[in-house]
């Protein structure tokens, strides 16, 4: 048997933050998110020579029970779909940890989609992202939220709310075909070279939102307020004020934690407004990673050479409408 899976990364829109269950489980939580062609790939073989778990990411693996299983992901996942022997697990990343593209949440995703096609069971996408942050939160441990799960399991352009009581509701955007394209068009990925552990970042935001720090709370309910916006503007087609208002989430975001910026990012950023981007931000929880830029049409060039010149290097990507995939079962 052969199995081959894949989900999608992410780009977070707006209201990114406020899908940690320590701030949506007080003030409820609103995100808007879009999927892109950046996958986490998982290969599945039954093994029938022996009864050993083979796994092979970053590092390789060869174990006989779960609870042997160094990699917190696998071991987790494995333990939650009750496969204890007999399998040979590879990945493989477009984005791999660490670029704030959500390759956490696209590989816990991806596992389970080729783990219930090994059990031969049919899971709906809601059912999915919602198993993956019951493994990743509460099983691992993980301090994650909710986004990259759902994004990676439904696709496309994403709006989530956040119960108090960890309810996640499907929003439906109604965008334009022409401002997807538009929007598609003018924001710019770069890779900045930095690669950063995002749970140490949101470790300290976890923390001070428990403990009431008035500034980070302020900063996430004002991510929240930016991110309803983005979604009015995007459904109106309005996308230089998307692109104003991307400048405002990424100045109020920096407020939570001074590891989300330096000095490098700082200049880089303000290299890109300087010649023409109207905003950006730092892809997931910050530190590194990828930055987004958007641009008008007439003036991304010029904040492609500005950024070139600066050493980072442009990402190309097309939206990603599909979600979670099941690509071979042989």
């Amino acid at each position: 048997m052969i199995i081959l899976t894949r989900a999608p990364g992410r780009i977070p829109l707006g209201g990114g933050g406020t899908d940690l269950p320590s701030y949506y489980s007080r003030y409820e939580g609103f995100l808007v998110s879009i999927a892109i062609n950046k996958y986490t790939y998982i290969m599945i073989n039954k093994t029938t020579v022996d009864n050993l778990i083979r796994l092979k990411y970053s590092q390789s693996e060869k174990v006989e029970s779960i609870d042997m299983i160094r990699h917190v992901g696998f071991r987790e996942t494995l333990k939650f779909m009750g496969i204890e022997s007999g399998i040979e697990i590879a990945t493989m990343t477009d984005a791999p940890l660490g670029t704030g593209l959500g390759s956490s949440g696209s590989f816990t995703v991806a596992l389970l989609t080729a783990l219930h096609a090994f059990k031969r069971q049919h899971t709906d996408v809601l059912t999915l992202a919602q198993e993956a942050c019951d493994i990743e939160i509460n099983r691992a441990g993980m301090a994650t939220g909710k986004q990259d799960q759902y994004v990676a399991a439904i696709g496309g352009i994403v709006c989530l709310e956040f119960g108090k009581n960890g309810h996640v509701k499907v929003i439906p955007v109604n965008i334009h075909s022409y401002t997807l394209e538009k929007l598609k068009s003018n924001l710019l990925l770069f890779y900045t070279g930095i690669s950063r552990e995002s749970f140490k970042i949101q470790t300290d935001q976890i923390r001070n939102t428990e403990e009431d720090v008035q500034e980070v709370v302020e900063s996430l309910h004002r991510t929240k307020e930016i991110g309803l916006e983005i979604k009015n503007v995007l459904e109106r087609g309005d996308l230089d004020r998307f692109g104003q208002l991307l400048d405002l989430h990424w100045e109020n975001k920096k407020k939570r934690s001074t590891k989300i910026s330096n000095p490098q990012i700082d200049r880089w950023y303000n290299t890109a407004k300087e010649n023409g981007a109207l905003g950006g931000k730092i892809m997931g929880a910050g530190g590194g990673g990828f930055f987004a830029f958007y641009c008008p049409e007439e003036k991304k060039n010029r904040v492609r050479e500005a950024l070139a010149a600066e050493g980072l290097r442009e990402m190309d990507y097309q939206f990603d409408l599909e979600g979670a995939k099941l690509l071979v079962n042989i």
